[in-house]
């Protein structure tokens, strides 16, 4: 397969949008599929081609000890829970034209078990996760708190 570059050259990485929250949740089918609530981190994760578990866990570590809550606290610190959403649009690339390509986005038989593994590995270290329905039309409500919201990239 084809190796896909980031415009700066460098190779394409599993990306987190990632959002200090006052409450967050995602809405599927008319359903509250997962929801949090008080201080916490509303993250969007995308996953390309060559992403693996070894990157999943790094994520994972990266945002359970990510000091971005109030005082400079991480989730770890203060038992902050998280709510995790897929987002292949992560890899969405407007350069050209005015349609967005998801070339660089991973297909479902690659992407789902990674964020899977991100989540697994959150609750490994003790996090409360809550989740979306991957691959479903969502409904993501929060109230972003600061604001403040940093793109992780590993």
């Amino acid at each position: 397969m084809e190796q896909i570059a980031e415009p700066h050259g460098m190779m394409a990485v599993m990306r987190a949008v990632v959002q200090r929250v006052n409450g967050a949740s995602v809405v599927a089918e008319g359903e509250t599929v997962g929801e949090i609530t008080g201080e916490g981190l509303c993250v969007l994760v995308g996953v390309t081609h060559d992403d693996t578990a070894e990157k999943a866990a790094q994520l994972a570590r990266k945002l359970w000890s990510l000091r971005i809550l109030e005082g400079e606290k991480s989730c770890s610190d203060v038992g902050a829970p998280l709510l995790v959403v897929s987002q292949f649009t992560l890899y969405g690339d407007a350069r050209k034209g005015r349609r967005p390509t998801w070339n660089a986005a991973a297909p479902r038989p690659v992407a789902e078990p990674l964020v899977d593994e991100v989540v697994a590995r959150l609750r490994e270290s003790g996090a409360e996760v809550a989740t979306g329905s991957f691959g479903a039309a969502m409904k993501v409500s929060l109230t972003n708190d600061g604001p403040f919201t940093v793109l992780l990239e590993v």
